[in-house]
């Protein structure tokens, strides 16, 4: 537990740096900033990784849990957020290298790994026989990889407002010329969007499928299905405006971006709230 903590730690502590190297890039557009900030987050993923298969191995030591995953405690589901959202922003800003991303983006990653780290349990405890399904590696995997995904989206989106706000001002500035075009900035958010949303659904169907199989019926009317619900229907409502109509700008943004703040409430509402479906329910 020992290695595991301090993997952990040490992954966390290089999402911040990369974050203030991110936020350094933003107010000073020093190319080497973001160089530094996909160099640092490169050394954290690969500790966080290493973090994740140490909890792996000590989750199989016991014999009810193996070749399940530890994502049934929130501190395991915050932690996979963290690295699903850090890896899936590497790829993003190692292509389209935007640079302003990294600001609006890591600090959803530190975040949900510092949360992991300093206020969730990181006890590893035999799983409750209700949640020895293997829909437990598919389920949970799926939402939350599709949700690392549409928060890269709302970084997208965000940056798309910044550089029209800049467009229309007066005095643009710098980092009017950094940022890639509004059309550009625009395509990126409906392609990271159009890739997340089926493995949204995806993920929504397979837990439909899990639910009839332990209480016999698809749909279970909870707050966290509710969200969940509410939150695929607004990203089909984007899908629907920017392709089917063929809308861009703002309207389009502003449900992105609401369908993120949806994205928000689904995974911490039920936790913070009384309540199923919670995280911490996970052990026996």
């Amino acid at each position: 537990m020992l290695i595991l903590s301090m993997l952990n730690w040490g992954a966390f502590l290089l999402y911040v740096l990369a974050t203030f190297a991110a936020g350094h890039y933003l107010f000073t557009k020093d190319l080497r900033a973001s160089r530094i900030m996909l160099t640092l987050l490169g050394i954290g993923l690969f500790l966080h990784l290493g973090a994740t298969m140490a909890r792996v191995a000590i989750f199989w030591s016991f014999p009810e849990n193996r070749f399940f995953l530890p994502v049934s405690s929130f501190h395991g589901a915050l932690s996979y957020m963290s690295l699903a959202l850090a890896a899936a922003f590497f790829v993003i800003e190692g292509q389209a290298r935007l640079g302003i991303l990294g600001a609006l983006i890591l600090p959803w990653a530190a975040a949900s790994l510092g949360a992991a780290v300093l206020f969730a349990r990181p006890d590893l405890v035999p799983l409750a026989p209700k949640l020895r399904s293997y829909w437990l590696n598919i389920h949970p995997m799926l939402l939350m990889t599709a949700y690392a995904g549409f928060a890269n989206a709302f970084g997208v989106a965000v940056a798309l407002l910044i550089q029209e706000r800049q467009i229309k001002s007066r005095k643009p500035t710098e980092l009017c010329y950094r940022l890639p075009s509004l059309d550009e900035l625009d395509a990126l958010n409906g392609r990271v969007i159009s890739a997340a949303f089926p493995i949204l659904v995806a993920g929504l169907l397979m837990g439909s499928m899990w639910s009839h199989s332990a209480v016999g019926r698809f749909w279970v009317a909870g707050g966290k299905e509710c969200l969940s619900m509410t939150t695929a229907v607004i990203y089909a409502a984007f899908l629907w405006l920017r392709y089917g109509m063929g809308r861009r700008g703002r309207t389009t943004v502003y449900v992105s971006l609401l369908g993120f703040a949806f994205i928000l409430l689904t995974f911490f509402g039920p936790e913070l709230l009384s309540g199923g479906h919670r995280y911490m329910a996970g052990g026996k």
